[in-house]
């Protein structure tokens, strides 16, 4: 029965795209049942925010009318799905919309009146849900209109491979806390037995933030590029990097699909030095928040060819060519932000105005679903 709704589900998502056109009750109903998840997995986090809350939004849930925001979100979500069903004949999203939102509902209805916010519960093994639907909503409503305004390929939004890239959106965003610690835990040890570097941190801190962030990316560009580089030429790396390779379609979820060794080594390389040298903790999120807009952005599917800025920043046409199946595409344009950083070790290659004719590894040989790729490098033949 679950089987039967899931494949339901995902067969009105993947409708073909006379199927998908306004007025016919799709769009209501992926609205709606977009809406009513994240309302669920808001309640969650609001009345169960030691398992499922990110410690940084705990300050979300001393809003006095948080409860009430959610509510009329849901609310939203049930009238988007009566729209789905009164003009659109498989009402199978506007049904299971109506189910989520219930569910939600009954869940407030019985937490009603008892907290569960415990300020000092341990949020590391927490899920990140609150995390998600903030972060999906954010990037979604960003870059989903953009696609569909300046798209370069007329693909749809629930293209084929979306379920993969969705599902390691979702895993990054609920271990976004546990990937933290695996990351900060050794930069707290470094910060402790390098006392005397004191003075030069405070020197760093005090630069002017501006400042503090064209350097963070300068270095952790410089960094990238040999790290990227290396998962692309040692073979036994490869094989964490062809997961995010393997991607057949390029969009703004692309980016998302990364092996967790290649997170937790990218992150760990990235993010310690930076901690270690003493650049202040603002800068560092204001790092953080603009290399993930920048990720999403160089994977989206856009046909911006800003041929001016190709000199100085990294272009979605640039990484796009990293990604191309073409033979000249291989082991090029490692670089996230600057290019100029290939031009000095000779892996730069943008032939003028064109894109690659496809994406993925050459033959394909990494498997579709999670699981699978999780296994893949430790499984592939040589």
């Amino acid at each position: 029965m679950i089987n039967h709704i899931r494949l339901a589900i995902r067969n009105d998502l993947e409708a073909p795209a006379e199927a998908r056109t306004f007025g016919s009750g799709w769009i209501s109903g992926v609205a709606a049942l977009v809406i009513g998840i994240a309302g669920l997995f808001l309640m969650l986090s609001s009345q169960y925010s030691a398992l499922f809350s990110t410690k940084e939004l705990g300050g979300l849930y001393k809003l006095p009318y948080l409860t009430l925001i959610i509510q009329i979100l849901l609310g939203i979500g049930y009238a988007l799905a009566c729209i789905n069903m009164m003009l659109r004949r498989n009402r199978v999203l506007g049904f299971s919309a109506i189910a989520v939102v219930f569910l939600a509902t009954i869940i407030g209805e019985m937490s009603a009146g008892a907290s569960s916010v415990n300020p000092n519960a341990t949020h590391l093994a927490s899920l990140g849900l609150d995390w998600f639907v903030l972060n999906i909503l954010f990037t979604g409503l960003l870059f989903v209109p953009l696609e569909k305004m300046f798209g370069r390929l007329n693909q749809p939004l629930f293209r084929t491979e979306w379920r993969e890239d969705l599902f390691y959106f979702l895993l990054g965003s609920l271990l976004v806390q546990s990937l933290a610690f695996l990351t900060l835990a050794p930069s707290m040890a470094i910060l402790q037995h390098t006392g005397n570097w004191t003075g030069f941190r405070q020197m760093m801190a005090n630069q002017p933030l501006w400042l503090q962030i064209i350097e963070i990316m300068f270095l952790t560009d410089f960094v990238q590029y040999w790290f990227h580089r290396a998962f692309h030429q040692i073979p036994f790396l490869w094989g964490f990097h062809a997961v995010h390779h393997s991607a057949k379609y390029m969009d703004w979820l692309a980016g998302s699909r990364m092996h967790i060794v290649e997170i937790v080594g990218l992150r760990s390389m990235t993010i310690i030095p930076m901690y270690a040298l003493g650049y202040a903790e603002n800068a560092l999120h204001i790092y953080i928040f603009l290399v993930y807009l920048n990720a999403t952005f160089i994977h989206a599917n856009v046909r911006f060819n800003v041929e001016w800025l190709k000199p100085f920043i990294v272009t979605p046409r640039f990484h796009h060519w990293h990604h191309g199946i073409e033979k000249e595409a291989i082991d090029v344009n490692f670089s996230i932000h600057f290019p100029l950083l290939d031009r000095l070790f000779g892996t730069y290659y943008m032939p003028p105005n064109q894109w690659p004719s496809g994406y993925g590894v050459g033959g394909h040989p990494v498997p579709n679903g999670y699981w699978q790729q999780l296994c893949y490098p430790f499984k592939r033949k040589a």
